[in-house]
C-alpha cells in the first residue's frame, strides 16, 4: 500500500540531482572560457575555436539541465497558465539564443557563463524545495507505513499468512506481541495492551480485551490475541485517515487561492517589466547585451517560486502533524477559519463528561447486607439490560470480580424498574418515581445530588439500599475551558440532559452559559440564535444526533468518532474526546495561518524589494545583479519559506 506519487516524486528528486550534479561538473571549463571570467582574472585564454567549445558545453548545460524548465515552459503554454517554468525557460532561452548569436558573428560579450550558473541555482532551488515538499508528505508516508503488508488469518486450527488487503470481514486473524494489528476490529480472545499513540496522540498503552475494539496500525504489547475483522483494508480508520490526510493537502483553501492568484499576477508583472526593462536600457544606448542581461534577470528574479511555495507547504505539514496527533482535517477552510471562533458549544455527554455512567455510591440500608452483595443482587435483575445505568452497575460488579447470582421469574415494570427472585426473594429494582407512586418512605439522610441517578433495591417489599451512579466531568475538562477563556473565546453547554445536572457541569467546569433539554432537531436553531448575535461558532458532538447543528456551525468538530470518519458531517474530527483538543485545534489553526501570512509577506516582499534592483535602478549608485545573484536571490528566498514552513509545531 504505497502513498499515491511518492514514488514519481522520489524520481524526480533524484532526476533534479543529476542533472544538478552534470552541471555543476560542465560549470568549470565554461567559467575558465569565459571571456568576462578571463578579463575578472586578470588571464588570457582564448585560442582557436575556443569560441565554439563554450558554445558545444553551454549547449549541453541548455538542453540537459534546462529540460524540466523547457518541458515545463510548453506545458504552461499549453494550458494557458503561464508561471514559474514560462519564465525560467523564457529567460534561459533568451540567454541562450543571445550567446549564440555572439560566438557566430554578433558584436558583444556572450552569456554563456551566466547561463549556466543561473540553470545550475535553478536546478539546486528545485532539488532543495521538492526535498522540503517530500518532507512535508513524509509524515503521510509514515501514517502509510503503519500498515501491516502482512496478516496471520486463523483458519479451523491452522493459521495462514495473508497479505493484508485481501482480509474481509468477520476474519479471525491473531496480532502477535510486538506486531502491528493488521485491520480494524473487535477482539475475540485474548488481552493486551495496545499503542495506538500514531493514530491518536494518545501516548499510554490501552488495555484491550475480548469485546474492545482495535484499530488497524496500532503496536501491540506483550500480549497475543485475535481480532474479528470489522471491515476491509481500504475501509479501516487508517486508510480513511490517510484519504483525508491527502485530500486535505490537495484541497484548496482561501489563502492557497490568494496566493495562487498573486503567483499569476507575479509572472505577468515578470514578462511586462523584463520587457519594459529590456526597451529602457537598450533605448537609453546602452548595449544589447547589457539591455538583455537585465531582462533575463528580472525574470529570473520575478519567478513566483517562493509564493507557489509559501501556502502549500505550509498546508502539507499542518495537516499530517494533525493527522499524528488525533485531529483530522477535512475541511482546510475550516481548519484555516478556525481562528475566528469566539465561540464552542460543547455537547456534553462524552466531550466533557466521559459519556457512560460509573457507580459513585453503594448504600446498604440493612446492617446484614453487605455492599458487595447488594450490587450482585442488583446486577443479577441488571444483566439482561442495555440500558446505560444497568452497563455502569455490571462494568463495577467486574472491575471487583464478583459473582453475578442466577435469577427467576424476571420481570420489567413499564418505566419504573425491574423484579425477579434471587436466592429465594424477591427482589425489586426501582426509580425513585416508583416509591413516589407507592408511598414509600425515602431512607432518612438521603439527599439527592442533582448530577446523580438512583436506583433503590427492595428485598421482600423491605427498601435495604440504594446504588447512585453519575457520568462524570473528565479529568481534562476543566484546563480546557480555562484555556478558552484565556483566548477570550465563550464555551457554551448544549445538552439533552435535565437543567439541574446541566447548571452542575457548567458551574463546576465555569462555563460562560448552558443549554439544557434541548432535542437534537432542536440543537440547529440554538446554533442559528447564537450565529444571528454575531456569534463565529464552533460545534463539537458526537456526529451521529448532532449532525445537522455540526452542519449549521461555522465550524463541526465531530469527537471521538473512531473508524465512523467519513459519515461526519464536520469539517474537522478529533479521534480522542479530549475537550483540550479542541483548544490545541484553534491555538494550532492560529499557527498554521501566521505561518501562511509570514511566507506570503516574504515572498511578496522579497520581490518588491529585488526586482527595483535586477531591472537596474540603482546602476547609477554602482549596485547590480548579475542573473546568477538573481537565481540565487530566488532559491535563497524560497529555501527560507521551506524552512519557514517546517517549523510548524502543535503545542499539545
Amino acid at each position: 500500500m504505497n502513498h499515491p506519487g511518492t514514488d514519481h516524486h522520489a524520481m524526480m528528486i533524484a532526476d533534479f540531482k543529476k542533472r544538478f550534479y552534470v552541471v555543476l561538473f560542465l560549470t568549470v571549463p565554461i567559467m575558465l572560457l569565459s571571456g568576462m571570467i578571463q578579463q575578472f582574472l586578470g588571464l588570457h585564454w582564448q585560442f582557436t575555436g575556443s569560441a565554439y567549445i563554450l558554445f558545444a558545453l553551454s549547449s549541453v548545460v541548455f538542453v540537459y539541465g534546462g529540460w524540466p524548465f523547457l518541458t515545463g515552459l510548453l506545458d504552461e503554454v499549453k494550458a494557458r497558465t503561464p508561471g514559474m517554468m514560462f519564465l525560467i525557460g523564457f529567460a534561459i532561452t533568451v540567454a541562450y539564443s543571445y550567446s549564440v548569436a555572439i560566438v557566430f558573428g554578433l558584436k558583444g560579450m556572450d552569456f554563456f557563463w551566466e547561463l549556466d550558473t543561473l540553470i545550475l541555482i535553478m536546478l539546486l532551488g528545485h532539488w532543495i524545495e521538492m526535498k522540503s515538499v517530500a518532507g512535508a508528505s513524509r509524515e503521510l508516508e509514515l501514517l502509510v507505513a503503519l500498515m501491516p503488508d502482512d496478516a496471520h488469518l486463523v483458519v479451523g486450527n491452522n493459521i495462514r499468512d495473508v497479505k493484508t488487503d485481501t482480509l474481509k470481514k468477520s476474519d479471525i486473524i491473531l496480532i502477535k506481541p510486538g506486531e502491528k494489528v493488521a485491520a480494524d476490529g473487535i477482539v475475540a480472545e485474548g488481552e493486551s495492551y495496545l499503542n495506538e499513540s500514531m493514530l491518536t496522540g494518545e501516548a499510554k498503552p490501552v488495555k484491550k480485551a475480548a469485546g474492545d475494539k482495535v484499530i488497524a496500525g496500532s503496536i501491540n504489547g506483550n500480549g497475543s490475541f485475535k481480532v474479528r475483522v470489522s471491515n476491509a483494508a481500504k475501509d479501516s480508520y487508517l486508510s480513511q485517515v490517510i484519504k483525508l490526510v491527502n485530500d486535505a493537502q490537495q484541497s484548496k483553501s482561501q489563502t492557497q487561492l490568494l496566493a495562487d492568484t498573486a503567483a499569476k499576477w507575479l509572472t505577468i508583472i515578470a514578462l511586462v517589466t523584463g520587457i519594459s526593462t529590456f526597451l529602457y536600457w537598450y533605448l537609453t544606448g546602452q548595449s544589447l547585451a547589457f539591455a538583455m542581461e537585465r531582462m533575463v534577470t528580472v525574470i529570473v528574479i520575478c519567478c513566483p517560486h517562493a509564493l507557489g511555495l509559501a501556502v502549500p507547504l505550509v498546508v502539507a505539514k499542518s495537516t499530517a502533524l494533525s493527522a499524528k496527533h488525533g485531529l483530522l482535517i477535512k475541511n482546510r477552510s475550516a481548519f484555516e477559519n478556525s481562528r475566528k471562533i469566539t465561540t464552542v458549544v460543547f455537547d456534553k455527554t462524552g466531550t466533557l463528561t466521559i459519556g457512560k455512567f460509573e457507580v459513585s455510591a453503594i448504600i446498604s440500608l440493612n446492617k446484614a447486607l453487605k455492599e458487595n452483595d447488594l450490587l450482585t443482587i442488583t446486577a443479577a435483575l441488571e444483566q439482561n439490560s442495555e440500558h446505560p445505568i444497568a452497563t455502569g452497575i455490571l462494568q463495577k460488579v467486574k472491575e471487583l470480580k464478583l459473582a453475578v447470582p442466577s435469577i427467576v421469574n424476571f420481570k420489567a415494570i413499564t418505566g419504573q424498574g425491574v423484579q425477579g427472585t434471587v436466592n429465594g426473594k424477591m427482589i425489586l429494582v426501582v426509580s425513585p418515581g416508583y416509591l413516589k407512586v407507592n408511598k414509600i418512605a425515602l431512607p432518612d439522610g438521603f439527599n439527592a445530588n442533582d448530577t446523580e441517578t438512583v436506583v433503590f433495591v427492595m428485598i421482600n417489599n423491605q427498601l435495604s439500599g440504594y446504588i447512585s451512579l453519575s457520568d462524570r466531568i473528565r479529568p481534562e475538562s476543566a484546563a480546557a475551558i480555562k484555556a478558552l477563556k484565556q483566548e477570550n473565546i465563550k464555551a457554551i453547554l448544549l445538552t439533552g440532559d435535565n437543567s439541574k445536572v446541566a447548571a452542575s457541569v457548567s458551574k463546576t467546569l465555569n462555563m460562560d452559559s448552558f443549554i439544557a433539554e434541548v432535542l437534537p432537531g432542536q440543537k440547529l436553531e440554538k446554533i442559528k440564535e447564537l450565529q444571528q448575535k454575531g456569534e463565529f461558532v464552533a460545534m463539537t458532538g458526537d456526529g451521529v444526533n448532532d449532525a445537522p447543528a455540526l452542519a449549521q456551525a461555522d465550524i463541526g468538530i465531530a469527537v471521538g468518532s473512531g473508524s465512523d470518519i467519513a459519515a461526519e458531517t464536520a469539517g474537522i474530527v478529533l479521534v480522542n474526546s479530549n475537550p483540550n483538543d479542541v483548544v490545541s485545534l484553534i491555538s494550532f489553526g492560529k499557527a498554521t495561518y501566521k505561518k501562511m501570512v509570514q511566507n506570503l509577506v516574504w515572498a511578496t516582499g522579497y520581490n518588491v524589494v529585488a526586482l527595483p534592483l535586477a531591472a537596474g535602478v540603482l546602476y547609477n549608485q554602482g549596485i547590480l545583479l548579475s542573473p546568477a545573484a538573481g537565481a540565487a536571490l530566488m532559491t535563497l528566498s524560497t529555501i527560507v519559506v521551506a524552512v519557514n514552513a517546517s517549523f510548524l509545531k502543535i503545542k499539545t
